[in-house]
């Protein structure tokens, strides 16, 4: 390859042009995953589940997912040389994941969901660090919020049991990944036994992780 292009655009350090290049593939990675899931669930059954979330990563046996963390994981390359003026602090594998090092990514499966289809999400965490780093990727660290114009509707935050703290290792360049899907029922601190369902309407799912917020998803519910 060109060591020009190696070396990223004119004025951005190296450590920038990797996370640039990272955000831009997770992201079109992404969009093909959620096509190739919707094509594949297109004309299945309606949801019966009554889970929020998952608190974990999705199964690696699934081959859409396992394919996104294979693909993802052959684009990361050594970390880039330091420039003389700047010399970064030595990290050690297995310390708390610097915020700067991390891209993250929320996708949802379609835009209208008809009446009693619950909205899908497949949220991405990438560490483009120069080695393995931990995060917490619980209901509370990695929220989850669904937004109706300034109505708050509905948060993965809200009424949590337990710690709700979920340490992840975050290896270079290997997508955290997690699907989840919302039961289109408001939520809040209150924790009412029986929430009343969100109205048919245009809705945003934002996916949101210390000062990281992912870019907005804009769907419909019927």
């Amino acid at each position: 390859m060109d060591p020009e292009t190696m070396r990223g655009e004119p004025g951005l350090g190296g450590d920038v042009y990797w996370r640039r290049r990272m955000s831009l593939l997770i992201a079109v990675l992404v969009v093909v995953a959620v096509v190739a899931w919707a094509c594949s669930s297109s004309g299945g059954p309606a949801e019966t589940s009554d889970a929020k979330t998952s608190h974990s990563p999705a199964p690696v046996t699934d081959p859409l997912l396992a394919g996104l963390r294979t693909l993802a994981m052959g684009t990361a390359s050594p970390s880039p040389t330091p420039s003389p003026s700047k010399t970064p602090r030595a990290r050690r594998a297995g310390e708390a994941c610097e915020e700067d090092d991390l891209v993250l990514h929320l996708q949802g499966k379609q835009e209208i969901y008809a009446s009693g289809t619950r909205p899908h999400f497949i949220v991405t965490v990438v560490n483009t660090g120069p080695v393995m780093c931990k995060a917490d990727v619980g209901p509370r660290a990695l929220e989850i919020r669904i937004t109706s114009g300034e109505d708050r509707i509905w948060s993965t935050a809200d009424c949590v049991s337990g710690p709700g703290v979920e340490t992840r290792e975050l290896e270079r360049g290997v997508p955290y990944v997690r699907a989840l899907d919302w039961n289109r029922r408001r939520s809040s601190g209150s924790c009412r036994a029986d929430p009343p369902d969100a109205l048919p309407g245009t809705y945003v799912a934002v996916a949101r992780m210390g000062k990281h917020r992912s870019p907005k998803g804009v769907f419909h519910l019927r």
